[in-house]
């Protein structure tokens, strides 16, 4: 697959197929990393960190653990309140 260099503004850029777009799953404005090699130059997608939360995200979580913690606290207190078993 081919591909020509292009005039943006000052600069210059690479026009993607769509074709290659899609099997690599990339978007508009994705971040792209590049990769000096003695064979060429490697273009490939920044890799989204996996198992990590933003921060908000990672706060509701946290937040929920800890209700929940409360909850079966409660649950527990119940549970011992004089009658047997």
């Amino acid at each position: 697959m081919k591909t020509s260099l292009i005039r943006i503004g000052n600069s210059r850029g690479l026009r993607l197929p769509r074709q290659l777009l899609a099997i690599y799953g990339i978007e508009e404005n994705a971040e792209l990393e590049l990769e000096e090699r003695e064979e060429g130059i490697l273009i490939r997608p920044v890799a989204k960190a996996e198992g990590k939360l933003p921060w908000e995200a990672a706060y509701r979580e946290m937040a929920s653990e800890t209700a929940e913690a409360q909850e079966w606290s409660d649950w527990e207190a119940a549970d011992t309140d004089g009658l047997e078993r």
